[in-house]
Parts: C-alpha cells; sequence; structure tokens
C-alpha cells in the first residue's frame, strides 16, 4: 500500500507545512506540492515535498509539470493556471492522456474537488491559505492498495472530514 500527501496553494505558509510534515511524515511514501507555495526550493518546510511552480511562485526553482510512477499507477502534477482549470478540466485532460497518467494532482482554483474522468482521477486539494467554495483549509492523503484508491480529505484545523471519504476504483 502506498500513501500520498497531496496539498496546494499555501501561498507562504511556513508553519502549516512544518506541521503537516510531522503529523504524517511517517505514515506516508509520497508529499505532493500543487504550486503557489510561494517559498524556494531551498526553504526546510518544502523539504520531502514534490514541488511544481504555481502562478503565484516566481523564479524557476520548480519544474512546471511531475510525473511519479508509485505502485503501478503515474501520478501527473501541475499548478492548473497553465492548463486553465477554472474554467474546464479538458486541457489537463488531454495532458495526462499524453503522459498516460492514472492519477491527477492540480491546484490554482483553491476548490477542493475530486473526479474520475476517463479513468483518471483528478485531485484538487483545495487551499491551506484561501479556500474558496469552504471555509476549511484542505489537504488530502491518498491511500492506494491494489486498484482501490481511498481519499480521505483533512482540515488542517480539525482532522479528517469524515462525510468526505472517498474510495475509487483505477484499472491498471
Amino acid at each position: 500500500m502506498a500513501k500520498v500527501l497531496i496539498v496546494s496553494d499555501s501561498h507562504g505558509q511556513r508553519k502549516e507545512l512544518t506541521e503537516l510534515k510531522a503529523r504524517h511524515e511517517k505514515d506516508i511514501d509520497l508529499m505532493i506540492h500543487c504550486g503557489d507555495s510561494e517559498l524556494s526550493k531551498q526553504d526546510k518546510e518544502l523539504q520531502g515535498f514534490h514541488v511544481v511552480r504555481g502562478n503565484c511562485d516566481f523564479g524557476n526553482d520548480f519544474e512546471k509539470e511531475i510525473i511519479k510512477d508509485l505502485d503501478g499507477f503515474r501520478l501527473f502534477v501541475a499548478h492548473g493556471h497553465l492548463f486553465s482549470v477554472k474554467s474546464s478540466l479538458i486541457q489537463l485532460q488531454y495532458r495526462a492522456e499524453e503522459v498516460n497518467a492514472d492519477i491527477v494532482c492540480f491546484g490554482h482554483s483553491h476548490l477542493l474537488g475530486a473526479e474520475m474522468v476517463r479513468n483518471k482521477l483528478f485531485i484538487n486539494p483545495g487551499s491551506l491559505r484561501l479556500p474558496r467554495g469552504r471555509r476549511e483549509r484542505t489537504y488530502v492523503m491518498l491511500n492506494i492498495q491494489g486498484t482501490t484508491v481511498d481519499l480521505h480529505v483533512y482540515d488542517y484545523d480539525s482532522g479528517e472530514m469524515t462525510d468526505l471519504h472517498q474510495r475509487f476504483l483505477l484499472e491498471r
């Protein structure tokens, strides 16, 4: 089983990223930040995270995209601003198909969400700093076991939001 921590749009928050690592570091296999950290690659708060560059990240410290293979699945990570995710997922879906991704992690809109599109799981963990559509500062944990992916949503301030748990079945 593989466990993945996914965060996005922390916009300069340091304490929160440090706390998330302390809470989950021993239980996870991969930590992803979907951009707009507003920190640099050298900042200790991002150590251990695989980070993509968002529209509020200045400089060239981070890649525009990351592809990771984990437990037989391919994860594709992008911030979302280059794919117009605030209006549609179609451009992101096309890119996911090009790189043969199974799970797509993105941010930019600050809207928490997860959905299956053509047997690809699209995940936006929301925002740790400026959530939209809800008040909770959210992040996501994925538990991958075989072809089953359990998505757990957490409010940074109060813990797991069990009513938002979702289970997805992916094909290999």
